[in-house]
This record gives C-alpha cells, sequence and structure tokens, in this order.
C-alpha cells in the first residue's frame, strides 16, 4: 500500500481531481441547482447566488469522489470506469476519500454560515444520501437502486430554492419530483447498453436481474408517469405556458422514445433515448431560467 500511495502522488495531476469530482454528473447538478435558486420566490444577492451554486457544485464534487473511492473495486473491472484516477492507481484510494470529505465539509459549513442551514442541511442530507443510501446500501444490493438513490440528484433545486427563501416550499417539490421520475429511464437506458459491464462487476442493475423486456417497460411507465410530473411548474405558476407547453411537448417525445425502444426486439434505441433524455432535462430546466429571465433584476440577482 505504501508503494502504491508513493506512486499514485507521483503521477497525480490536477486533471485527476477535476475528474474525481465527475464534472459532467457535476454540471448538470449546478444548472439544476441554479434554476431551483431562481425561480424559487425572494432576493438573495449576487455574491451570496455565486456561493450558493459553488457550495453545491463542492457538494456534488464531494459525493462523487467518495463514490469513486468505496466502488474503486467493481471500477477497475467496468470499462466506463477503468480508466478513472483510483483504478488506473494515479489517485491513492485514501487521498479520494479525504478529498472527498474535507469538501463535503466545506461546502456544508460554508452553504450554512453564508445563506442559510435548511440549505446547509439539504446539502449534506444529499451528499449523505448519494454516499450512504446509494454507493453503499442500495447500489450493490437491488435493481431498484437507482429509483431510491435517485433522489439524491433531485436534491439541488430544492437546495438552490432553500438558499433563497430558508424553507420548502411546493415548487421546490415539484422540481425535485421531476429529476426523481426522470432518473430511472435515463439511467436504465445506459445500463442497457452497458448490461455486460455492470453484470461483469455484479452490480444488479435492472437489465442484469430482470433483463431488457421488463426494464423497457419500466422505463415507458415512468415516461408516461413523467409527462404531469414536468408539467408541475406550469400548474404551480413557477413558468408560464411557454415553458408547459415545452414539457408536454419533449415529454411526448420522451414517451415516444421509450416506446420505439419497447417494441423494438434489441436494444439498439437505448443510446438515442440515453443522448435525448439529458437533452430533455436540460431543455426543461433552460426554459425555467429563461422564463425567469424578465424579471431577474428586480429577483435573485438584485
Amino acid at each position: 500500500m505504501t508503494e502504491f500511495t508513493a506512486t499514485a502522488r507521483a503521477d497525480s495531476s490536477v486533471a485527476d481531481y477535476v475528474a474525481l469530482l465527475k464534472p459532467r454528473v457535476m454540471s448538470l447538478v449546478v444548472f439544476t441547482g441554479l434554476a431551483g435558486l431562481l425561480v424559487a420566490p425572494g432576493n438573495v444577492n449576487a455574491v451570496l447566488a455565486a456561493v450558493a451554486i459553488l457550495c453545491i457544485a463542492l457538494g456534488a464534487g464531494a459525493s462523487g469522489a467518495i463514490n469513486m473511492w468505496y466502488d474503486r473495486d467493481i471500477d477497475a473491472v467496468m470499462e466506463r470506469t477503468k480508466a478513472r484516477p483510483i483504478p488506473t492507481g494515479r489517485v491513492a484510494p485514501e487521498e479520494a476519500l479525504a478529498f472527498g470529505v474535507v469538501l463535503a465539509l466545506a461546502s456544508t459549513m460554508l452553504m450554512g454560515l453564508a445563506l442559510n442551514w435548511l440549505a446547509a442541511g439539504i446539502l449534506a442530507l444529499t451528499i449523505g444520501f448519494y454516499v450512504f443510501v446509494y454507493t453503499v446500501w442500495l447500489k450493490r444490493r437491488t435493481p431498484q437502486n437507482i429509483v431510491i438513490g435517485g433522489a439524491a440528484g433531485a436534491f439541488p433545486p430544492m437546495i438552490g430554492w432553500a438558499a433563497v427563501t430558508g424553507d420548502v416550499g411546493l415548487g421546490a417539490v415539484a422540481l425535485f419530483l421531476l429529476i426523481f421520475m426522470w432518473t430511472p429511464p435515463h439511467f436504465w437506458a445506459l445500463a442497457l447498453y452497458r448490461e455486460g459491464d455492470y453484470a461483469k462487476a455484479g452490480v444488479p442493475m435492472m437489465p442484469v436481474v430482470a433483463g431488457p423486456s421488463a426494464t423497457k417497460t419500466q422505463m415507458l411507465i415512468y415516461t408516461v408517469l413523467l409527462l404531469p410530473v414536468a408539467a408541475l411548474p406550469a400548474v404551480l405558476g413557477l413558468a408560464g405556458w411557454v415553458y408547459g407547453a415545452a414539457s408536454v411537448a419533449l415529454g411526448l417525445a420522451f414517451i415516444g422514445f421509450a416506446l420505439r425502444l419497447r417494441l423494438e426486439e434489441g436494444i439498439s434505441g437505448a443510446r438515442p433515448m440515453f443522448a435525448f433524455s439529458i437533452l430533455y432535462l436540460f431543455l426543461l430546466f433552460a426554459l425555467l431560467i429563461v422564463d425567469r429571465a424578465p424579471g431577474l433584476l428586480g429577483g435573485p440577482w438584485s
């Protein structure tokens, strides 16, 4: 272990530590957290808004680093993850863990001191949920891992909302539910075309345990249920008719991808559905931000 640690330290770079933060996942977390901050009623100045977004980003990165530390054994055997910093020896496991823990504590404390302790508490809950509930408890034990564990990825808009208001309203819950319902079909699309990877690592993702057919059925059900959930921000007055119409149009397109995948014999539609799922969530939250834009000078950024 001593030799490995020394080698890892010698070969580590800033890029390796950035990779530990899972920057692609972090970018979506930050984006949805920003949307929650902007649509929330109330005011917070630009500096505090930037601090809140920084804390959300650092919290997401902390979760990613600790996840990579715990999953280093299965990451080493999966094609998608074997080039990560820990399996390749570029970062020692204990250094990755320490990095994640420091970021988790720093982001939570900064959020509490600069904004409010409710937002800090939800941030801490998010990190803890991702690490202990999803990574440690669910991921290797049940095919429902991503359904329950997906809550961790749904908290960021709620954190942004709480940073502005100091409470959690129906609007924050609506944004939470949108991401929560979106996560299973999004992640199962990835799991379908990476089924061999998960099977090799012994991770009981839905396609591995229940098979592609049952997984595709579940994905279709979730996309149908997502349609009315995605419209809730318009129903609650968080966004206008443009968002409402777009949520329906995008939702029907998402259902179309899921239906096409369900009806085909193979899984060739999984990759396009996965790609569209990312676009779907990005566009919905972009529309929420744009819908809020006319009031920005008198709103959160004032």
